[in-house]
């Protein structure tokens, strides 16, 4: 199945056309019209958008903006259906620096220029594709781990370069936490023109923020277009990777499907296993002692019939905000139980289909889908980043981290004002009092103050004391009767490669090494542990700017580069020097101090154990792109 459908020719008459306007995204419009005519006379500067705003409509094009460009973008779709597609004028460099010109006022600089054709691909070519190809001299084979988002893609790419692999996958099918997290409502909170393979664009997505259903179905697609499945072992576990120093071999031991155990020898292993893989329930006497059905939102039990039970929910994160306004309407009494309030970023279209004027122009329109994904992208490098950013000299940190941190505070604190007019104890619970930035901003179109207000739905903010066979009993020793108790308490995010045990030179294991504090550099490579390289690792979480492909096609890109170093040089193996490797952590303890995440006392699981913050890339995307764009030799010794 094809991934992307081909544009398709214009041949609908004038009225058609008009009505297909009235849904069109213009910013993103009038950009694909101007390089698919050739005519960069239609940016015109009184058409352009006031501000990059994220989530502004239109850009924030008036109404008489907006006409204007309507009326302007019909005559190009007419005269590209009366007379075709003329043949390109201008240099993709060229199209870039004019429309980030009109999009934003500055043309982009030239250090964003290589990374902006990179990620947007506005041709058709795949730009981070392999150039090299492995020659078959040298006996290599890979291990991939995992067969999630960044597992198929790294397969993808080491297919491209000729290089033999095999996928490990534990699961019965492709999609890590697509296959995985089933519960009702699951969705991803990025819009899917971004959330998805640069060079695998798909056209006709049904909704803005699709389902996991729709995701596990692309990732599930992009497996059969690039001929992956028959490299991928399923329903089979990685239990150790051991490296041989004499030989510069990595023994991968896995349980196979029917139990027994085997060892797969790879010069080189990549895990792609992920962060928020491994649910984590929450430290609360009793828990195993309730009589009911209980279940974390990650293992949802569909066998369990929710429909007139009294439902307890503990925890109100994203998977919970997802859930809980799903089975609100089912459940006979549902008890919340909210450890920390939460931001909400406005998204009015979060649960909306992606209207049909808008699906026919991508589809009918050349290059409309890469830039309306350019303005998503543009938008996203450097986002809210700014407003995360710490001013030490700024005198309320409790409350916000900076001036433009507070001015963010206020806007959200306007949403959920006009959100619960007239439920001042609703409002009290529901307001946060830490800078907003410093855990996960929740993505919402209202569903959740809708169901909060429900006469059958109690926030409850008291703290737990335990759980007993019937129910909760909360700090006021009150106890709460529950027919079933659903865990939204996350992941296990800081335990990176659980359960694995990884063991490298001199045979030391790599969660004794870093002894409850994750690192590594780039969040790639380890210390004494040659050719592993690790995919969505420490520090590689991004918060406010952008989405997490965006960081794995940049982690794979390096990884690429790295096997092509011992390839191409006749090495057997490459190990991080612990000094650049020590140099390169403490640059990003540094910045991520200077980042509300960092700054904040909240609890959040962006921070491990020790306090440290060992998920979240402080920086914006340009700068990870820039330091994975190949490896430096200098960084590593070689075996």
């Amino acid at each position: 199945m094809s991934i992307s459908r081909a544009i398709e020719p214009i041949t609908a008459d004038d009225d058609a056309i008009r009505a297909a306007l009235g849904d069109a995204f213009l910013p993103a419009l009038i950009p694909a019209l101007a390089q698919v005519t050739g005519d960069l006379s239609l940016l015109r500067e009184d058409l352009r958008p006031p501000a990059m705003v994220p989530g502004a409509p239109q850009g924030g094009m008036s109404d008489s903006q907006q006409a204007a460009a309507k009326a302007l973008a019909f005559e190009a779709l007419k005269a590209i259906r009366d007379g075709g597609v003329p043949a390109p004028t201008h240099s993709i460099e060229d199209d870039l620096r004019a429309i980030t010109g009109w999009m934003n006022g500055t043309p982009a600089s030239d250090e964003y220029i290589p990374l902006l054709v990179e990620e947007l691909a506005p041709g058709d070519e795949d730009p981070r594709a392999p150039k090299w190809r492995y020659d078959g001299k040298t006996p290599f084979h890979v291990v991939i781990i995992g067969a999630g988002m960044s597992g198929i893609l790294a397969a993808i790419r080491v297919k491209q370069a000729g290089v033999p692999f095999v996928v490990i996958e534990k699961n019965e099918d492709v999609g890590g936490t697509w296959f995985e997290n089933t519960y009702p409502g699951a969705r991803v909170d990025v819009s899917n023109a971004f959330y998805s393979y640069s060079f695998a664009q798909k056209m006709d997505w049904p909704k803005f923020f699709s389902p996991q259903g729709v995701l596990l179905e692309y990732f599930r697609d992009c497996v059969v277009e690039y001929g992956l499945r028959d490299q991928i072992r399923f329903n089979t576990e990685v239990l150790s990777a051991a490296f041989d120093e004499q030989r510069c071999v990595w023994s991968v031991r896995v349980r196979t499907p029917d139990g027994r155990e085997e060892s797969i020898e790879a010069q080189a292993v990549i895990s792609a296993v992920g962060q928020l893989n491994r649910p984590k329930l929450p430290e609360i006497a009793g828990r195993d002692a309730f009589a009911g059905p209980s279940f974390h939102s990650a293992r949802w039990d569909h066998s369990v019939d929710l429909k007139g039970k009294r439902v307890a929910v503990i925890g109100t994160g994203a998977s919970a905000a997802q859930f809980i306004p799903l089975i609100a309407n089912d459940v006979a009494e549902l008890d919340i139980y909210q450890r920390t309030a939460n931001w909400f970023f406005p998204a009015p279209t979060y649960h909306d289909d992606v209207p049909a004027g808008l699906s026919w122009l991508f589809l009918h329109v050349p290059h409309y889908m890469h830039w309306y994904r350019f303005w998503l992208f543009w938008n996203s490098t450097d986002g809210l980043l700014p407003a995360a950013t710490v001013d030490p000299a700024w005198p309320h940190p409790d409350r916000a981290v900076s001036e433009a941190n507070d001015q963010v505070r206020a806007l959200l604190t306007m949403y959920l004002q006009a959100q619960y007019a007239g439920r001042p104890d609703l409002l009290a619970k529901i307001l946060p009092s830490y800078p907003p930035t410093a855990k996960r901003v929740l993505i919402d179109n209202g569903a959740w103050a809708e169901t909060v207000k429900r006469e059958n739905v109690h926030l409850i903010t008291d703290a737990i004391n335990e759980i007993t066979p019937n129910g909760v009993v909360t700090a006021d020793d009150e106890e709460r009767a529950a027919d079933v108790i659903i865990y939204g308490t996350g992941f296990q995010a800081s335990r990176f490669l659980t359960p694995m045990k990884v063991t490298g030179r001199g045979g030391v294991d790599i969660n004794e090494q870093w002894d409850g504090d994750a690192r590594a550099y780039m969040g790639i490579t380890v210390p004494n542990f040659p050719n592993f390289f690790m995919l969505y690792g420490p520090n590689t979480n991004i918060v406010v700017n952008g989405s997490i492909i965006f960081f794995s096609e940049c982690e794979v890109q390096y990884v690429l580069g790295c096997l092509h170093l011992l390839l191409e040089e006749g090495h057997r193996a490459m190990d991080c020097k612990q000094a650049v490797h020590d140099a390169y952590n403490a640059r990003i303890d540094a910045a991520n101090r200077l980042r509300t995440w960092g700054a904040s006392s909240v609890n959040s699981w962006y921070k491990n154990d020790r306090g440290r913050v060992a998920q979240n890339w402080p920086g914006n995307l340009i700068e990870y792109w820039q330091q994975t764009v190949a490896p430096n030799p200098a960084d590593y010794a070689f075996l």
